[in-house]
């Protein structure tokens, strides 16, 4: 697995969505599906701190004129 910091948006969030299907599927043992959790956890908080810096950039924008409200 790739240390998370070093993942963009699009492949944090597969990998997420593929955690996702692995836990609903139920063919997991308790040990692997707390490791998922806590990897699938950690992505999630990743994708948020993207998105939040990406919200950030685009305000910035916004408040210099250069762009359009969305």
């Amino acid at each position: 697995m790739n240390n998370i910091n070093e993942l963009s948006f699009e492949q944090a969030y597969q990998e997420l969505d593929e955690i996702v299907s692995k836990l609903e599927s139920g063919e997991l043992t308790l040990e692997e599906s707390v490791t998922l959790f806590e990897r699938g956890r950690k992505l999630a908080e990743h994708c948020q701190a993207i998105l939040d810096q990406a919200e950030l950039r685009v305000n910035q924008l916004n408040d210099s004129g250069d762009i359009q409200p969305l």
